[in-house]
């Protein structure tokens, strides 16, 4: 799990955040510009200094396009803004009345930008957020006029609960249509779908950032006699238990896609070759430790790699592919990595550390596992 796991504790969150982020931008931006038209058209009556307040909003929206881009952590970006926005909107509340300020009512903004973006858990730590700062905003501030009159305070709470509900439904069964196009129904892994986009942020970050990214192509060996001998339901639970087995064994950063058939594509953001290989030889053993339906399931696979403007999904996935076939022909249950710029390195011993027991091998991946980070920085 990374450090904002809360955030986004999966890729298919991630992926949800940045394409709602794409689609909420207009509405952020004409949501900005009325608030900013209000506050010019009300200034005689509350005054021009809130105008510092728009302003300081509008930096900040400006940047944020740009900061979700080139950031490894695009969640902390925007749960940061929105934190900040609301914020902005409650020092506007405060400026111009306190319980009966005529902005309110637009602390409710935030709340349903944020869940637009997130899954369930953070909208509604963002909503008992906001009802404090509604509070924090009136009562505290003011509470005899709060106590005395508080149609306006049970209003924006009312507003703010109908708001978010209305937009988590909405989200809801966009979520719910997205996930039967991107999740592969049997093992609950990414398809490929899901992979294009993105790769294709994770090489824009690396093209700005000149970090590594490895590309591992997994092929279960000899899944045709094993469908064979057992049938496709036994493929089947051969497919889910491999996918699981690989699955556990990467971290939140570390993306694991089911292209078709018995095909695993993983992509490593931040990792290079060197790391890469021992990565896959991890995963290759902890396949390897499985037993599926009481045998040995082996598989092989191939390593590419590259970094900064080097990092391209075409050239990474034919590279691995090649690699992949090579240690298919060597032997099959082995890694084999493609150096960048030559041809296939062939695999010295193809199982070195197959010869370890199962249970001192993952102990071993398990011990590595804490000092692998992602070389992406955070910006």
């Amino acid at each position: 799990m990374t450090r904002n796991a809360w955030l986004c504790p999966t890729d298919l969150d991630r992926s949800r955040l940045l394409e709602a982020s794409e689609r909420v931008r207009r509405s952020r931006t004409f949501v900005s510009g009325a608030i900013g038209a209000a506050l010019v058209v009300s200034g005689p009556w509350l005054g021009w200094s809130m105008l510092i307040l728009v302003a300081l909003a509008a930096a900040t929206y400006l940047q944020l396009d740009r900061r979700l881009e080139i950031s490894a952590r695009p969640e902390r970006v925007t749960a940061s803004a929105s934190m900040f926005s609301l914020a902005l909107l409650a020092a506007g509340v405060i400026m111009s009345g306190g319980p009966h300020s005529p902005t309110l009512s637009w602390v409710v903004f935030p709340a349903a930008l944020v869940a637009a973006r997130f899954r369930r858990r953070v909208v509604i730590a963002m909503l008992a957020t906001t009802v404090l700062v509604v509070l924090l905003c009136t009562l505290a501030v003011d509470p005899s006029s709060t106590l005395s009159d508080p149609v306006p305070v049970i209003a924006t709470l009312t507003l703010l609960a109908g708001v978010v509900s209305i937009v988590l439904a909405l989200q809801g069964a966009e979520l719910q249509h997205r996930s039967e196009a991107i999740l592969d129904p049997l093992t609950g892994l990414l398809n490929r779908h899901a992979l294009a986009r993105r790769f294709e942020e994770i090489s824009l970050q690396a093209h700005l950032t000149g970090a590594p990214v490895c590309m591992v192509l997994c092929d279960i060996d000899d899944f045709k006699a094993i469908n064979d001998a057992y049938g496709h339901d036994g493929g089947d639970a051969v497919l889910r238990d491999v996918a699981y087995a690989l699955r556990k064994h990467l971290r939140s950063f570390e993306l694991i896609y089911r292209l078709g058939g018995e095909e695993f594509l993983i992509v490593l953001p931040g990792v290079a070759p060197p790391l890469g290989r021992e990565m896959a030889e991890r995963l290759r053993v902890a396949v390897e430790c499985v037993r599926p339906l009481g045998r040995t399931v082996t598989a092989s696979l191939g390593v590419s790699g590259a970094e900064g403007e080097d990092v391209d999904y075409e050239t990474l996935f034919k590279a691995a592919d090649v690699a992949l076939y090579a240690a298919k022909r060597d032997g099959r249950n082995r890694v084999v990595v493609a150096p960048r710029g030559g041809e296939v390195a062939r695999s010295a011993d193809a199982r070195a550390s197959s010869i370890e027991p199962c249970e001192a091998a993952l102990t071993q991946q398990a011990e590595g596992s804490g000092a692998r980070e992602p070389a992406i920085a955070d910006t």
